[in-house]
């Protein structure tokens, strides 16, 4: 899979790079939505990993602008944010999936694997 991981924590844009890559995936890590925004413009994905509290924005408006394109990428929100109501409106907003952090990479990894089928 072609993997964009959005998430502006290193220590967790690294786990989940080197992650991604020893599961033989090909990984774009950036840290803001417009380093997402040039990335989505020119590259296709199989998958977005987004976190939401980036230091530019919220990710939910990344999410709403896939959306509004028509873009069908399956996008895993992954987030601190842990109230129901932050999970309605990224499941509303379009996502696939939500993880709250902290989470484990075999969880992650399971989750793709059910958003591949």
């Amino acid at each position: 899979m072609n993997v964009l991981v959005v998430e502006d924590t290193v220590e967790i844009g690294d786990a989940v790079t080197a992650h991604m890559l020893d599961e033989g995936h090909s990984v774009d890590w950036c840290r803001n939505l417009k380093e997402a925004f040039g990335w989505l413009g020119g590259t296709n994905y199989d998958l977005v990993l987004l976190d939401l509290r980036l230091p530019d924005g919220n990710g939910l408006s990344l999410l709403r602008d896939i959306r509004a394109a028509n873009n069908s990428v399956p996008v895993i929100i992954m987030t601190a944010q842990d109230q129901f109501s932050d999970r309605l409106a990224g499941i509303k907003g379009g996502a696939d999936d939500f993880l709250i952090k902290p989470f484990s990479l075999s969880e992650l990894s399971a989750r793709m694997k059910l958003i591949r089928r």
